[in-house]
């Protein structure tokens, strides 16, 4: 070695030096910003002063906070343990739910009722398990200070949603021999969506495999419960006594979660039914007396009640029911707890009644139209040179540029007229949506439960306009009482025709997004009159209140909604009512004889208590987001069952995009609802304050499929109710394409866009855009089959395509009707009152 006996080593480059944490002086800057107003002598024994009694306060805030909490759920423990615990407390729903074929929900829940020697006995559908004194059977629930109220269920699925809405405990029964079929898992992701209690497990057919294989079963049914609900918990078998006892004791001991979109109403489970018929001899409206137990939030007597498949209905009186303490004692006289005030009573008002006569109505008289004949004819003869000089008035926007708007041009439409930024053109813009545009057979009215009163509206709620995506007749399927094999050729070969149609519109929906075909048998200024040019799609203005259809005269607004939900929610709260846990018999009068004639004794029956204006009519926003199981076409305004909450209807909602919409408040109209993100869907429907979880069902209107044990309707979206927003504007787009036929520059010749120089003319003020980027305008028509010169902002490619943005808004159709899930025929849709909530604007 070189230079001695020492090895030879670089020295190393990579020698690193953190910074430290903390810095050890502070900077000037630092301490004149801390010393700025006073003196440093007088600063630095403040600052020791303030650091002790910080260090000290930041310290008691935390345990005070603690303590606080610690409080709270102290005090929430002891009202459940006070709610569910004694003799005569108000028991535990256990919903007993199968999910494989080969399992009973009845046969476990005798097999419960077996294991502690209890006498089973159902009654409206439930079966109750009290205490039994310890002398008597070896086996007592008694020992575990509740009660408990089974509810076995088939394998019906609307029953078993029935069931699950109301149940604080989920009890779901395997089999050991057959796995959980499609039912069982469109069943599990329904509950999932509505919203799951605590849930226990059990197994049935256990004790049919050998007992070596019992340990590998359970692990496996544990394995798929824990996939569902991610909880640990143990699966019992229904065939052991002891087990059994082990699942009475798990429910007992379990808190039941708590669901908030239940929990804000009050609701009873029906024990008792009884009907007396009114005064007046017909016999169809009488009262319906309900005896339960009072759950969820307090119940006031001067609010309404909801009873499934009939709607909304006015207590008359609530009366607490007597307890008996042993078998041999005398019943005490039921004591009044509330009776309705005529006053303070909430009525039966769900929409406005519109007059026809409010308001003045004007139609354009004989010279007005032919001023605007002759304006129209004086617009195609100018063509390119654009308007005269004395027929324009100008118009001052906000952006302080004037423009040179046709005679008669208001304010508001002057401000759609777009700007042309292009220094060749030599006119600002054209009037591209004039009054005259109106479609023949749309329905003029006024708005009188808005602000605007003044301005005309029209009902576009016909599907006539919508020619491009209704081209094909629907068919005609009312009669379709025979099996599918019994089909004739012809009605096989039309529905297939239809089938295949609706998948291809769906399927182009998603490719090309919009576009449509310029008709030739009929100007695009009369296919198109009532759609609009739009600059920017999130920033030009759209007034709300402009042509709104005649339903808006019958729905209610919220000047604003998160006020008044924090003002509904706080009355609930601290406002009268019976408490949670009473048992009560309510009086609900003027309700139907069939409520009760076809009440099914083996069903589950419960009552909801409604919210102020929670029987109101007004448009309801709910996202919603389509299931991976459910592959066919929906389409906007197609009729679904929609399950919110705890009510149950027919609608036909416009799906939107699910964005924030700008400062104009307007989201892009779907066609379908496509698999992918979360959409908005926009209908009328009573008032509902979320969160409540959505539940969407395909609707046969034939009648062909109902909800049986043997035949599902499909679950095709679940969702949440998002808000209430009748000013929400959901813009239908088309998108008008042409193809370069000469290029030059920035120039170009555009064809297949329009079929005729009217046409031409009529669109010129709108702005173009290219699938590459582009942005134009069109200079000038060329020839009479609607070719066009159109300049942009640089060169365009020959393969390009040039596009044409226009706008109209839509509405959904007003057809909410309650879905019944027995054969008669529904009555007709709730009927709900007007409040007299300042927050109310009628």
């Amino acid at each position: 070695m070189a230079g001695g006996d020492q090895p030879f080593s670089h020295r190393s480059s990579l020698k690193q030096s953190n910074k430290p944490f903390k810095s050890r002086h502070a900077t000037k800057g630092a301490l004149k910003a801390k010393n700025k107003g006073t003196s440093r002598e007088g600063k630095a024994e403040h600052a020791k002063s303030v650091k002790s009694r910080s260090i000290a306060s930041h310290k008691a805030d935390r345990r005070n906070a603690a303590r606080i909490e610690q409080r709270k759920k102290r005090l929430d423990a002891q009202s459940n343990a006070r709610l569910f615990q004694g003799l005569h407390a108000t028991p535990k729903i256990v919903a007993v739910v199968p999910l494989c074929p080969d399992v009973s929900a009845h046969a476990t829940t005798r097999a419960l009722f077996a294991s502690i020697e209890h006498e089973y006995t159902e009654s409206n559908g439930t079966a109750l398990m009290t205490q039994v004194p310890r002398r008597e059977l070896p086996f007592s629930v008694e020992r575990f200070k509740q009660r408990i109220q089974f509810v076995p269920t088939g394998r019906h699925l609307l029953q078993i949603l029935e069931a699950v809405r109301v149940a604080d405990m989920v009890l779901f029964v395997l089999s050991a021999n057959e796995q959980v079929d499609k039912f069982g898992e469109a069943t599990m992701s329904a509950i999932k969506s509505q919203g799951v209690p605590t849930v226990v497990t059990a197994v049935q057919h256990l004790e049919t495999n050998p007992a070596k294989k019992h340990g590998a079963i359970r692990e496996s049914l544990h394995y798929y419960m824990h996939h569902h609900f991610a909880v640990e918990q143990r699966v019992f078998s229904t065939h052991d006594t002891n087990e059994c006892v082990a699942v009475l004791r798990h429910i007992t001991s379990q808190r039941p979660k708590n669901i908030v979109w239940r929990d804000r109403h009050p609701y009873l489970l029906v024990d008792r039914l009884a009907f007396s018929p009114n005064a007046d001899g017909e016999g169809t409206l009488g009262t319906l007396s309900v005896t339960g137990f009072v759950r969820g939030n307090k119940l006031d007597v001067n609010r309404l009640v909801h009873i499934p498949n009939y709607g909304d209905f006015q207590m008359s009186q609530i009366l607490a029911e007597p307890v008996k303490r042993r078998a041999n004692d005398m019943a005490d006289e039921p004591q009044v707890l509330g009776v309705a005030d005529p006053e303070l009573q909430e009525p039966l008002v769900a929409q406005n009644e519109p007059d026809p006569m409010e308001g003045e109505q004007t139609w354009p008289t004989e010279e007005e139209l032919a001023e605007a004949d002759e304006r129209v004819r004086r617009l195609r003869q100018q063509g390119d040179d654009g308007m005269d000089a004395d027929s324009p008035s100008l118009f001052a926007g906000k952006d302080g540029k004037k423009r040179r708007v046709p005679k008669g041009t208001s304010s508001y439409q002057a401000a759609w007229i777009l700007d042309n930024d292009d220094a060749d053109e030599e006119d600002e813009g054209e009037d591209d949506d004039d009054d005259e545009e109106m479609d023949e057979d749309d329905e003029t009215t006024k708005m009188h439960d808005f602000k605007h009163q003044d301005e005309d509206v029209e009902d576009s709620q016909d599907d006539g306009d919508d020619k491009e995506e209704e081209e094909y007749d629907v068919v005609d399927l009312e009669d379709r009482n025979m099996k599918f094999d019994a089909l004739d050729a012809d009605e096989e070969r039309e529905q297939l025709e239809e089938y295949l149609r609706r998948q291809k519109e769906s399927r182009d929906d998603l490719e090309f997004p919009d576009e449509v075909d310029t008709p030739q048998h009929i100007p695009a200024r009369e296919r198109f009159q009532r759609y609009r040019g739009l600059k920017s799609f999130r920033n030009s203005a759209w007034d709300p209140y402009e042509n709104l259809p005649v339903d808006y005269s019958r729905i209610f607004q919220f000047q604003n909604f998160r006020r008044t939900r924090k003002r509904v929610m706080d009355s609930v709260e601290d406002g009268p009512g019976v408490a949670a846990g009473t048992y009560v018999t309510v009086h609900i009068k003027d309700v139907p004889r069939e409520a009760f004639d076809n009440h099914d004794p083996s069903r589950m029956m419960a009552i909801f208590g409604l919210l102020p204006h929670e029987h109101k009519m007004s448009t309801v926003n709910i996202t919603m987001r389509r299931t991976a199981e459910y592959t066919d076409p929906i389409k906007s305004k197609d009729a679904v069952v929609l399950m919110c909450g705890f009510r149950r209807y027919v609608v036909r909602p416009v799906y939107s995009t699910y964005t924030r919409g700008g400062p104009n408040n307007v989201h892009k109209f779907e066609r379908f609802l496509q698999h992918g993100p979360p959409s908005v869907a926009t209908m009328y429907a009573p008032i509902q304050f979320g969160p409540a979880p959505v539940l969407v069902f395909k609707h046969d209107a034939a009648g062909e499929h109902t909800w049986t044990p043997e035949n599902t309707l499909p679950l095709i979206a679940t969702g949440n109710l998002m808000d209430l927003d009748p000013l929400r504007i959901i813009a239908k787009r088309i998108i008008l394409t042409g193809h370069p036929f000469k290029v030059h520059k920035r120039g170009a010749v555009i064809r297949y866009m329009f079929f005729n120089p009217e046409d031409v003319m009529y669109f010129k003020p709108v702005q173009l855009v290219t699938k590459l980027g582009r942005t134009g305008h069109i200079k000038e028509s060329l020839g009479t089959h609607g070719y066009m010169k159109c300049l942009f902002d640089a060169g365009i490619k020959a393969h390009d395509t040039v596009c044409m943005h226009l706008y109209k808004r839509v509405f959904p159709k007003w057809n909410t009707a309650p879905f019944a899930d027995f054969s008669a025929v529904p009555p007709p849709l709730d009927v709900a009152a007007p409040g007299d909530d300042d927050a109310m604007v009628e």
